[in-house]
């Protein structure tokens, strides 16, 4: 199979749970009152989003069963005992916490555009948006009690999203505290990433073998898939940021660069003797003309620092997928490993 064969496949299957996802969006969190709180809460969500998470979570469980690819209903998914999940409620949570997540990035990075729209602080006020993130917070938790799983698995799910948005946030405080730093180790922004981007991925793959009683085993295997395929996403979208324009990223290109935050680039272009800093004459990602980001671009492509970053992200990605041999062959384990090869070419 060649890989634009792969890739349109996976897209296929992006599209197709996205379609439901959206759908679900709809039903879970209708707009009500206070309308405006709920408009702000859906803003963000009705701004596109490739439900990358979401696909993951529906694919995974598929996988855990031997399900081919949408062979069976989301909605009242067939556990390993034979009780019916409501695999695509929890898809929504885990949606919905990523949600939470940019509302809340984009007021601390003070960052003006998100999916190509203006964030939601900006659409809104500083105020609401918190308000609206912190809503989808709450709303996650109480989606991920309405799964009908069997409690303690229930229980066990509920763990894991709250130990990832602890986890999430810690990786933001890492991830803020390394930009008045110069002295960062390369295994330290990787414990970052770890917990700023791939655990929510590790949570997507693992929440539905918890659901529908997988034993521990699978369950540590589709975690690892997701932390790794997520840490392989982070990194290459660090070098998206870079490299692909700004009106096809949805925002400023060269936004982290400007704004200072370390990246693998960034660290190895710092060992090879870049004065890092100095790259970019500007205080905001707006200040930053493209032909100043060019230039930058060109400086950390001379030093090899680019490539160091997709070599590395494509390394996590081969990883990742030796985590699936775990799961019997089927159709939905190997759109998993398509999905991950897909993360890191096309994943913004």
């Amino acid at each position: 199979m060649t890989s634009e064969t792969k890739e349109a496949r996976v897209l296929d299957a992006i599209r197709e749970r996205r379609d439901l996802v959206n759908a679900a969006i709809d039903e879970e969190l209708p707009v009500q009152e206070p309308e405006r709180l709920y408009e702000a809460t859906r803003y963000i969500l009705e701004a596109g989003g490739k439900r990358l998470r979401p696909t993951v979570t529906t694919l995974a469980a598929e996988a855990v069963t031997g399900t081919e690819p949408m062979g069976a209903d989301f909605r009242a998914f067939p556990s390993l005992s034979g009780d019916d999940v409501d695999v695509m409620r929890a898809a929504v949570a885990i949606e919905v916490i990523q949600s939470f997540t940019l509302i809340h990035d984009d007021i601390m990075d003070e960052d003006d555009l998100r999916r190509g729209v203006p964030a939601v602080h900006e659409a809104y006020d500083v105020s609401t948006a918190i308000l609206a993130g912190d809503t989808l917070y709450s709303k996650a938790f109480e989606f991920m009690t309405e799964t009908g799983a069997d409690p303690q698995n229930g229980l066990e799910a509920m763990r894991m999203l709250a130990s990832t948005c602890t986890e999430i946030c810690e990786g933001q405080a890492l991830d803020v505290a390394f930009e008045n730093r110069d002295d960062i180790l390369p295994e330290e922004y990787l414990e970052m990433v770890e917990l700023k981007t791939a655990v929510l991925y590790g949570a997507s793959a693992a929440t539905p073998a918890l659901l529908l009683g997988a034993d521990e085993e699978v369950v540590d295997a589709l975690y690892q898939y997701g932390i790794d395929s997520g840490r392989a996403f982070q990194i290459q979208d660090d070098v998206l940021d870079l490299t692909v324009p700004s009106e096809e990223l949805g925002k400023q290109r060269g936004s982290d660069l400007v704004e200072g935050k370390e990246t693998l680039i960034t660290l190895h272009a710092r060992q090879q003797g870049v004065d890092v800093d100095a790259l970019v004459d500007a205080d905001t990602p707006a200040e930053a003309t493209e032909d100043a980001i060019d230039e930058a671009v060109a400086a950390l492509e001379e030093v090899g620092s680019i490539e160091y970053a997709r070599e590395t992200a494509e390394d996590l990605t081969a990883r990742s997928k030796e985590h699936l041999e775990l799961l019997p062959e089927s159709g939905s384990r190997s759109l998993l490993e398509d999905l991950a090869d897909y993360l890191i070419v096309r994943g913004y």
